[in-house]
């Protein structure tokens, strides 16, 4: 008798990659070889390096994940224009009309706001209505508002280079910059589940805590004037702020989108809009997943976090308030997966759980600017 196996082997990743795939990353390449030719003087060596990091991390990230690709495009060619509408004079971000009304820093952040904003409601909306065509455009909104959320942070490096070259740097270093890029992170992770577990149903809850960060961004810009670019302090310059930050807020978007699917949850289990919500297992094993990687890359912002520390201020650890709340984060997320992968607990505690943690890790990541003090005082509100 013949056997037959019962699966096949699995082919090696690289050769399961098309002629598409291999053009997206030879375009990626193409542009980190433009963008080294064009502004390599404003560039150390590790910049030099993340620049193409970041064109292999990308290119993987398209492999994987094929819709992010028309992002990533977008990105990369509405920055270029942008920046090229400069012709190197920062006083044309309020002359050039692409630059006033679109693509300058400001008002790309605008139109990240507004399409946020209309992309929540249109979540709502959708979900009351069961319309999977509304969920379909508010589905492309929460991708139209990342796409301009991310070309202004991108115009915005180039901006702060405009000022003067020693001011110039990655613009995630006061919490106007990284209030953007916690709603960019929080909504990208957002979409991959949307995409993945075909939950466009929890959108409206997820933009709940998103437009919780534009509400910030605008209080900050039009109440504090605290949008403006500006030099680093000693502490900030330093490659290490180029991963920590970056991972630091994958970890913070993470927990965010865990936080309300487990508000979903809570109100699917009591009955509340059960019938329009995803089913109470596919919720638990959502928030789990998300957990799970937000914890990874907390972990990695933790570790980068003390060797920078011990390169800045001469240890590892000293015990600050922003690094014993970011321990309390660490913890508390830990117990969350030991009793979930360990205890098999499932349900609402878990999902309590979560929503309490949204609270603890709000305070960690902006609490403790406005209420401590102690070598983070950098980012005080």
């Amino acid at each position: 008798m013949e056997l037959t196996q019962p699966y096949a082997d699995p082919q090696p990743f690289l050769k399961t990659l098309s002629w598409v795939d291999w053009a997206y990353a030879l375009l990626l390449l193409a542009g980190g070889v433009f963008a080294l030719n064009r502004y390599g003087v404003y560039m150390d060596a590790y910049e030099k390096g993340f620049l193409f990091g970041a064109v292999a991390g990308f290119s993987w990230l398209g492999w994987f994940w094929k819709p992010v690709r028309p992002l990533i495009v977008g990105i990369a060619g509405l920055s270029l224009f942008g920046v090229t509408q400069y012709h190197a004079d920062l006083a044309r971000a309020n002359q050039a009309f692409f630059l006033k009304f679109l693509f300058a820093s400001q008002s790309a952040v605008m139109w990240m706001n507004v399409l946020f904003v209309l992309a929540m409601l249109t979540y709502w909306a959708a979900l009351f209505s069961r319309s999977q065509f509304t969920g379909k455009v508010a589905s492309s909104l929460t991708w139209s508002a990342v796409l301009m959320g991310f070309t202004g942070l991108m115009v915005r490096w180039y901006e702060s280079y405009l000022i003067a070259p020693d001011v110039g740097h990655i613009p995630i270093s006061n919490l106007y910059e990284v209030f953007i890029l916690f709603c960019l992170i929080t909504s990208l992770l957002y979409l991959y589940y949307e995409s993945r577990f075909q939950t466009r149903q929890l959108g409206g809850f997820v933009l709940l805590v998103v437009n919780a960060g534009v509400g910030f961004i605008l209080w900050y810009t039009f109440d504090r004037q605290a949008n403006g670019i500006q030099p680093l302090v000693p502490a900030l310059q330093s490659y290490w702020m180029k991963i920590h930050v970056p991972a630091n807020f994958i970890g913070y978007g993470a927990f965010s989108l865990a936080a309300m699917v487990g508000s979903a949850y809570l109100l699917a289990q009591r009955g509340i809009l059960a019938s329009r919500l995803p089913a109470l297992e596919v919720l638990d094993d959502l928030m789990y997943k998300v957990i799970a990687v937000g914890f990874a890359f907390f972990t990695i912002a933790t570790i980068l976090g003390a060797m920078w520390a011990a390169e800045a201020w001469g240890g590892y650890w000293s015990w600050d308030p922003k690094e014993t709340w970011a321990l309390i984060v660490w913890l508390n997320y830990a117990a969350w997966l030991h009793l979930r992968l360990v205890k098999g607990l499932r349900g609402p505690l878990l999902a309590w759980w979560a929503l309490i943690g949204l609270l603890v890790t709000t305070f960690a990541f902006l609490g403790v600017n406005m209420f401590l003090s102690g070598l983070h005082s950098y980012g005080q509100l």
